[in-house]
Formats: C-alpha cells, sequence, structure tokens
C-alpha cells in the first residue's frame, strides 16, 4: 500500500491520480453498496445510497466512477451534487437510505480526495462495519445482473431541508438574530461552503462579505481553516468593519471564528460558544445536561460545561467515536475542538452551518462581542506538532509515562497525559502517516515544554 493512501472504517483516502484513482472510488463504493444491501431487514427491498461531494477538481470523476460502483451491485444511488458533509448525513436519514457517500479530503490539501462511509443512522461507520466494506472491497464484492442494477436519481432539495431544520431549532431564537443584522465576512476557501453558508446567513438577515466563494475546488491557500491560514478574512473582517469573520473547511462541517478587530480565536472557541448557547437557561435540577467531546478538545470547553453544571465525558478523537458517545451518553450537545460542533436536536455530525446559526444566536442574545465572549473566557493556549510515524509507539507511550508519573493516563487514543490546567495527547494521525502531538496549557511557553517533551521521547 502507498505511504499516502489511507485506510480506516470510515473510509479511504490519498493522493488523486496516483493513489486513489477512479477503479479504487468505484471498487470501495459497491462494497459499501454490497454491506447495505447485506443489512436489509427485508431483502426483496432495493436499498439507496446518498451519495455527495465537496467541491474537488476530482470530484465529478469520483462521483461517477462511485455512482457505478453503487449501481453495479445493485443499490440506487440518490446523487446530492455538491453539498456539506452534514448535508449528506441529514439526507441519508430523511431518505431512510441504507448508507451514505462522501467524496471529501475535509482539510486535506488540493492534491488528496477520499471515500467517508455513513450508515443508515447518519453516522459514520464503526470499526465492525467498516471491517466488512473493507473485506468486500479487497474480495470483490458480488455484482448485479442486467436486471438488478441500480438506478441514479438527484435531490436538489437537500441543502433547503438542512437549512429548514437548522432554523426550526427551538434553541435558536431566528428573530433576534435578524433583529441585529448582522455584517459578516465569509471564507470558503472555494469548497461546498457557500451552498449552504451563504443562503443561510441571507435568511438570517446578514449582510455578507465574501471571499472564496466559487465552488470550484481550486483552494487559494491551505484548506485547514486555522489562524495562520486566514490572513485574508482577517484583513477582510477589518477593512470592512463587520461583527464577525467566519471560515469554513471544504466539507463545510468545522467552522472557525475571527472576531471583530479580526484575530482568529481557534477553532475551540467555535464549540465552546456553540455549548454555551445551547446550555444557556438550560440547567435544571431535573435534569443535567451533558457534554461530550473528544480528548483533544480544548480546556476552554470544559471550562464553559462545567460553568453550567453541565456533566462532561471525553472520547477518542474521531468524529464517529464522539457521536457514538453522545448517543450513548444521550449528551445535549458535543463535538471536536477542531470547530465541530454537533448537536443531537439536529443530527449526531459535526455541522459548521449549525455552529454559525449557534454563534449568531449567542451574540445576538448576549449582545456582546465575539472579542468581549473571549476576554470573558478562560485563556489557554494550544501547541500543535508531528513527526513521522515510526514502527511502534508503544514504547514512546511508556517513556512518557515514566517521565510524568504524576499525570492523569488515558490509553484509549494514542496516550493522553492529563493535569488540572494542561495536558498532553499523542496519538497516530488517523488521516495522514505521521504521528501528532497537541499540548495545551495557560500559556505558550508551558505548551511548547510538554511538546518539548514528547519529540525529545518520540525516538
Amino acid at each position: 500500500m502507498s505511504d499516502t493512501l489511507m485506510i480506516s472504517v470510515s473510509g479511504i483516502r490519498g493522493h488523486v491520480g496516483t493513489d486513489l484513482t477512479p477503479e479504487l472510488v468505484a471498487r470501495y463504493a459497491a462494497a459499501l453498496g454490497a454491506w447495505s444491501l447485506s443489512t436489509q431487514s427485508v431483502p426483496s427491498v432495493r436499498p439507496s445510497v446518498v451519495l455527495g461531494r465537496d467541491a474537488r477538481t476530482s470530484g465529478p470523476m469520483f462521483a461517477r466512477a462511485a455512482a457505478a460502483g453503487l449501481m453495479s451491485v445493485g443499490v440506487d444511488v440518490i446523487d446530492l451534487g455538491i453539498v456539506p458533509t452534514p448535508t449528506v448525513q441529514l439526507a441519508v436519514e430523511y431518505h431512510h437510505a441504507g448508507a451514505g457517500l462522501i467524496l471529501t479530503a475535509s482539510h486535506n490539501p488540493i492534491e488528496w480526495n477520499a471515500l467517508k462511509f455513513v450508515g443508515p443512522d447518519g453516522i459514520f461507520l464503526d470499526q465492525e462495519a467498516g471491517s466488512v466494506v473493507g473485506s468486500l472491497a479487497d474480495q470483490g464484492p458480488p455484482r448485479a445482473g442486467w436486471n438488478r442494477l441500480g438506478a441514479v436519481r438527484e435531490d436538489p432539495g437537500a441543502i433547503d431541508r438542512h437549512l429548514n431544520a437548522i432554523l426550526a431549532l427551538p434553541v435558536i431564537d431566528v428573530e433576534a438574530i435578524r433583529k441585529r443584522r448582522f455584517n459578516v465576512a465569509l471564507d470558503c476557501v472555494r469548497g461546498a461552503g457557500a451552498t449552504a453558508i451563504v443562503p443561510l446567513l441571507e435568511r438570517l438577515g446578514c449582510r455578507v462579505h465574501g471571499i472564496n466563494l466559487e465552488p470550484d475546488g481550486l483552494f487559494p491557500r491551505a484548506p485547514e481553516p486555522v489562524p495562520e491560514n486566514l490572513g485574508d478574512l482577517s484583513r477582510l473582517v477589518r477593512e470592512t468593519g463587520v461583527d464577525v469573520g467566519l471560515a469554513v473547511d471544504p466539507d463545510v462541517d468545522r467552522l472557525a471564528l475571527v472576531d471583530e478587530t479580526g484575530r482568529p480565536i481557534g477553532e475551540d472557541y467555535t464549540l465552546a460558544f456553540a455549548v454555551k448557547a445551547v446550555l444557556d437557561g438550560r440547567i435544571s435540577a431535573a435534569e443535567i445536561p451533558t457534554v461530550v467531546v473528544n480528548l483533544s478538545t480544548s480546556l476552554v470547553v470544559e471550562d464553559v460545561a462545567r460553568a453550567a453544571g453541565a456533566r462532561f465525558i471525553r472520547a477518542p478523537v474521531g468524529e464517529a467515536n464522539v457521536a457514538r458517545a453522545i448517543r450513548d451518553e444521550r449528551a445535549t450537545i458535543g463535538g471536536e475542538g477542531n470547530g465541530g460542533v454537533m448537536f443531537p436536536e439536529l443530527h449526531i455530525g459535526r455541522d459548521a452551518p449549525l455552529g454559525v446559526a449557534l454563534i449568531l444566536h449567542l451574540l445576538a442574545v448576549t449582545g456582546v462581542t465575539l472579542s468581549r465572549l473571549v476576554a470573558a473566557s478562560p485563556r489557554y493556549t494550544i501547541v500543535k506538532a508531528k513527526g513521522p510515524r515510526g514502527p511502534q509507539l508503544a514504547p514512546l507511550y511508556q517513556r512518557l509515562l515514566q517521565q510524568f508519573p504524576d499525570a492523569t493516563a488515558d490509553d484509549r487514543d494514542g496516550l493522553r497525559l492529563a493535569w488540572p490546567d494542561r495536558w498532553l495527547h499523542v496519538r497516530p494521525s488517523g488521516t495522514e502517516p505521521i504521528v501528532r502531538l497537541i499540548a495545551e496549557a495557560p500559556t505558550e511557553a508551558e505548551a511548547a515544554e510538554l511538546i518539548a517533551a514528547g519529540r525529545e521521547l518520540l525516538y
């Protein structure tokens, strides 16, 4: 297997034209279709698979290959075209589909693309189901004859249904947002974002100042919405004097914020403020809300949850892991510190349009600026690093445990060492052939010290 072809339980990703080819896409799509057939409670009913993609230039080619693969095993295809990832997840539930297939490499650079597998519950596949799909792809899934081939139909209403569902949530005061008449700067990195975020903002009465709204996949910058990539959006905020800047990744499941002064505030605040928007006024003696995040999410989210009296739970990194913990714990809200907000009243998946609505709701009902919300929150600094993945990580984990015997250790996903006001998480990436080191502490120097300790013990 190529060093850049990454296969996991919930999908497969690689470089377009070298690792990821139409033949490979068709085979894995056929495997997903065969899996959906095998899980049907009524064998005589032919299942459908919802297909959607981001705006990457390889998307049209891979969408045709995926549709052919799905049809070849006898399942119908519901094609959404270019849409956000959460729109596909909602459409799987809406159509009672057997599965969903999303063609997106999320925040990976322009040369990548990927297949993401969604189960009938709208959540990415778990280990067991993903292993079955992988085995079917390896063996070659059983193909249908001429009289059992699947058909393709389009669903042009998926984004409208998604936005309608967001605006119908009782937790969002739509009229309060409209009365504020927010001015908003928006950067969609020429991904799928403008298909949903622009109409959402317009329906919320916002005036939009946009850059990189064309959904052509020609990313003008590194596509991950982290502060170092948001210079143009920051300048737009300052030049236009807007209330808030919004940035999404190419498949629109992550949201990053820039305050009214033009300062990117970090993706963890997206989830922290979404949690605050949902929990404010929800605490009662009868029911204590639960918040679920992953092991690498900032303490700022934990502080917001605990200040509201919520139960706080951490799950292994990965949307599917957080989603299942949200479901199993019957959580009120959850997500990941990379800007991924998950609100089960809508669906259990990361959803940037939902995040936009919740952030604007919070600004509208509190009447304060984004910078004031940040200033009122405890401050931490996250430092991230990465290194090449060696053959064995267990010795590194053991050395770290010996180096920090006073830390609380969590080995469910790599190794996380925690103290009351700081933590270090070392784990193998699920999307790249690297090791990730993430540390958080009250100051950058203290977080960097933890990263340096991890790097020193890496090999």
